[in-house]
């Protein structure tokens, strides 16, 4: 698990799709043109240009993490969490609180993962998400019917 990736909700941004599905896709992309010299033809298609400064930002990185400033700026979970000097909100001591419904109900697995984290700490919910990580899931799984 990479600590940075760890949300203020609860969320770890490694099983997002951005970072477990696009992010590498648009690598392999990338290094495939790299690898056959296509970058030079690409200023020739229409739009090829801007097409490679795109792919080069998924590459780099759409989002780093909301600790790290990625996310939505306005959010509240993110400003309290911030003022308590909490590091994920399951740890504070007013967890639940009516900031956190819109994201307990957006996504079925946190509820869970934040009572496993206040129960068992950390190397639990650490374990648990590298867990899903290696399996493949994402939480855009659950959009989709997956899980």
């Amino acid at each position: 698990m990479h600590e940075k990736y760890k949300c203020y909700c609860g969320l770890y941004c490694g099983n997002c799709a951005v970072k477990a599905n696009i992010e590498p896709a648009a690598q392999k992309l990338y290094d495939e043109i790299k690898n056959a010299h296509f970058e030079d033809v690409m200023p020739l298609i229409p739009n090829g240009d801007k097409f490679m400064e795109f792919l080069v930002f998924l590459v780099k990185g759409l989002c780093i993490s909301c600790k790290d400033g990625s996310g939505n700026p306005g959010c509240e979970v993110r400003k309290c969490a911030e003022d308590k000097g909490v590091d994920m909100c399951a740890l504070c001591d007013s967890y639940p609180c009516d900031l956190m419904a819109q994201f307990l109900k957006d996504y079925p697995t946190l509820k869970t993962d934040n009572e496993l984290l206040r129960d068992k700490g950390m190397a639990a919910w650490a374990a648990l998400q590298d867990e899903r990580r290696a399996s493949g899931f994402t939480y855009s799984d659950y959009k989709k019917g997956g899980y």
